[in-house]
Order: structure tokens, then C-alpha cells, then sequence
């Protein structure tokens, strides 16, 4: 599992309603299964959605961008979105169906404005491509670039309180 949903699956209370946007191969949510929390996850890809099948994932394919109107008010008690935000067309709206369906969210995104980046940016004069971001720029599924402080900006200004950052390396 990827060194950061081991932090984040660190993050769910015990015994929790989970919901994973944008849950992909359906990783995090067999570990959680594993640790006793009752899961699913959304994902738009097939390839995702069949991975979470085979693995005995439970797993909606929907379009997370459309909101998430197939599911109940305060029916988790976590949702979680990692590596997707910036996938996505309506984050604003993604985040507040999250806030809608749970009490508690956990968002990761890579930091566009880390220096790392921003270096090999300069130094090169292409956009960066590291282990956490593999595409090249014309490959990649991202459309939203932002900071952290872009992050919490939005947060803000949507009425929500991070309650922590725990920032990682690759």
C-alpha cells in the first residue's frame, strides 16, 4: 500500500463508515475492510471499479463530479479523497457533498507549489514528473494545480475547519 494511505487509513476511528471518492484499485478500502470498518468506494474508471470487484470491494462507478446524490445525508462517518481533487472539474462541490454524507473528511492532493516542483520546473523548464506524479503533462489526469494554502483557502471560504495537515514526502 502506498505510504500515504497507510497514513491516511491511520486517520479512520475505529469501526468507521467509510467512503473512498475516487477509490481507484479499491487498496485503501480492502486494508480498511481488513482493520474492521464497514466501506465503499466510488470510482469513475472500469478498470478501477473491476479491480474493486475482483478484490471484494464494495464500489459504486459514478462521476463524483456530479455530486454524490445516491447517497443518504450523514450516511458515513469518513469520507475520504486522496490524489483526486485535482481531478477533478467542481471541487467545491465535491467537497461539500463530502461534508453532506460525513461528519469528517480526509483530502489528499499533491502540493503543486512544494519547491521540489517548483525547482525541477525552473531548472528544466518542463512540468514536473516524480513516483507520485507519473505522467508527463499531456498524460496526466490532473486539471486543478493548487497549494496547500490554495486548499485551505477553499476550505475557508466553504465553511470547513482543517482540523489537521500532516504533510508527507515521497
Amino acid at each position: 500500500m502506498r505510504a500515504d494511505l497507510d497514513v491516511i487509513a491511520s486517520l479512520i476511528p475505529a469501526s468507521a463508515r467509510v467512503l473512498d471518492l475516487g477509490c481507484g484499485d479499491g487498496v485503501l478500502l480492502a486494508e480498511l475492510m481488513r482493520r474492521g470498518h464497514d466501506v465503499l468506494g466510488v470510482e469513475i474508471s472500469d478498470e478501477g471499479v473491476i479491480a474493486c470487484m475482483g478484490a471484494g470491494v464494495p464500489v459504486l462507478q459514478d462521476d463524483i463530479d456530479e455530486g454524490l446524490g445516491d447517497l443518504a445525508d450523514d450516511s458515513f462517518d469518513v469520507v475520504v479523497m486522496s490524489l483526486t481533487l485535482q481531478a477533478v472539474h467542481h471541487p467545491a462541490l465535491v467537497l461539500r457533498e463530502m461534508h453532506r454524507v460525513a461528519p469528517r473528511s480526509v483530502v489528499s492532493f499533491p502540493n503543486f507549489a512544494h519547491w521540489r516542483l517548483r525547482a525541477q520546473l525552473a531548472a528544466s523548464g518542463r512540468m514536473p514528473v516524480s513516483p507520485l506524479l507519473p505522467f508527463t503533462w499531456y498524460e496526466a489526469p490532473n486539471i486543478r494545480l493548487c497549494s496547500i494554502t490554495d486548499f485551505e483557502a477553499l476550505a475557508r471560504a466553504e465553511g470547513f475547519r482543517v482540523e489537521q495537515r500532516v504533510l508527507l514526502d515521497e
